[in-house]
């Protein structure tokens, strides 16, 4: 009982460190990366759909994305789901055939600010783990009287050893991610 309890909540943390790091790439760098429009929604004939099921994107230098709409007409509502998503400042412009955007220089306050939101967004993972680990301590303290002390005393200890190493993993991921964001 105790080791599904601890499996359930090691399951659970890996998600979270998983979900900060993809949530990372989508803050961008000086480069032009394709994981910054993963979470970019497109109106298509009414309904949100994710930009990699409407358009191919591609990476031919370091500051430009192309991307080629599968559907041409979709053109028009990619391009201004690029243009207002928020912390992209990205310069779409269409050929008729494909987008290519251009990614500015990012400015030294820019840079500093994409910090702080980094930051927010690893504090959320950190938050999320700890609301793992308190779940899983309410549920071996609900084992009480099925299972010795003992037994749940080592179980908290696996558990906040796993915290631990999960808490670890998101900072080291932030760290890497502030370093190449300040970097010039």
């Amino acid at each position: 009982m105790i080791t599904d309890v601890l499996a359930e909540a090691k399951e659970k943390m890996h998600s979270a460190v998983e979900y900060a790091k993809n949530d990372f790439a989508t803050v961008r760098t000086g480069r032009a990366n394709p994981a910054l429009f993963e979470k970019i929604m497109v109106e298509y004939y009414g309904t949100p759909t994710p930009l990699q099921q409407l358009a191919s994107l591609q990476n031919p230098e370091a500051r430009t994305l192309l991307i080629t709409p599968y559907d041409k007409t979709a053109l028009k509502e990619i391009e201004k789901a690029i243009v207002n998503f928020p912390n992209l400042g990205a310069n779409p412009s269409n050929d008729g055939t494909i987008i290519r955007v251009t990614m500015p220089e990012l400015t030294e306050d820019r840079r500093k600010e994409y910090v702080k939101i980094v930051r927010t967004k690893g504090e959320d993972a950190k938050i999320a783990i700890r609301n793992v680990r308190r779940k899983a301590k309410d549920d071996l303290d609900a084992l009480n009287g099925e299972v010795s002390e003992d037994d749940i005393a080592r179980g908290e200890k696996e558990l906040d050893a796993l915290t631990k190493a999960n808490v670890d993993a998101v900072d080291e991921a932030l760290k890497r991610k502030e370093a190449e964001l300040l970097e010039v």
